[in-house]
């Protein structure tokens, strides 16, 4: 699930590994494009988390919802990917936005799929080599094997605000989380029940994700007596949630689902139950 940058180093001419930049500005959407035209690493595909990692947008299902498995799957191949297509995404803020590709990948059934570990930030600190140049693709062919068990529906979560069993992790910010700023989502505020777990919480300075051992600790810490398939992540739009479903696969703890619509989702509807600050 995670790739250091010696070994993709070693891979960088090898054509069964495929690289996708995921860089992304959520307050300035263009900025992704415009950064990997400057200078991206060797043989980088182009991820746009607005369009390629994400679907049509109603005004209720998020801000970010999930793509159609079959555009995905057709973004995927035309960049070169088949069945056995070793896939490593990156970006520049800690492993948000490649985690969403890495999910998507297991959500589609594709699971050789990872994050490079630090990122860009990493890479280009090493001093390892960067392109201008754009990949030449090869036409791959992937099929899809649905996996719909990674995923938890509004309806799961309103059963979970309503008593049922099952632990909500909100990975935004602690403000956010607390409703006292909400930069981007109309209503501030956090789903009842929900506890906070900041996604750079399972990070190290340098933007690498903890070891294994120190993830599973604060994550048993976290859950108390909940188990891992009991668990529902979400952010504002199911982007920042994929890291933290990530932290917990790499602390040993597989199961946890995504819940797709996150905040964006669950607020855009009054009727729904929120906290907010003071309460």
């Amino acid at each position: 699930m995670l790739v250091s940058t010696d070994e993709l180093a070693g891979h960088v001419d090898d054509p069964s590994w495929l690289v996708f930049d995921c860089r992304h500005d959520l307050m300035n959407p263009a900025r992704g494009r415009e950064i990997y035209d400057q200078g991206h690493l060797p043989g980088a595909f182009f991820a746009g988390v607005d369009f390629d990692l994400s679907g049509s947008k109603t005004g209720t299902n998020g801000r970010h919802p999930l793509p159609d498995p079959d555009r995905f799957a057709t973004f995927l191949a035309n960049c070169g990917v088949d069945a056995g297509s070793r896939l490593v995404a990156y970006d520049d803020v800690g492993g948000q936005y490649a985690a969403r590709f890495w999910w998507l990948c297991r959500w589609i059934g594709h699971e050789g799929a990872a994050v490079l570990d630090g990122g860009w930030s990493k890479w280009t600190s090493e001093g390892r080599p960067v392109s201008t140049r754009p990949p030449d693709a090869v036409a791959g062919s992937i099929s899809i094997r649905a996996r719909p068990d990674l995923v938890a529906t509004t309806g799961v979560v309103e059963e979970i605000v309503e008593g049922g069993p099952g632990l909500i992790v909100d990975a935004r910010a602690p403000e956010r989380y607390r409703g006292e700023v909400e930069p981007l989502d109309k209503v501030a505020g956090h789903i009842p029940g929900a506890i906070n777990w900041p996604f750079q919480k399972s990070l190290n300075a340098d933007k690498t994700f903890r070891s294994p051992p120190e993830l599973a600790e604060l994550w048993r810490e976290a859950l108390a007596d909940f188990s891992a398939d009991q668990v529902i992540h979400q952010c504002g739009s199911g982007i920042t949630a994929c890291v933290n479903i990530l932290s917990m696969e790499q602390a040993g703890l597989a199961g946890s689902r995504l819940y797709p619509g996150s905040w964006s989702e669950w607020s855009a509807d009054p009727s729904r139950p929120v906290v907010t600050r003071g309460q």
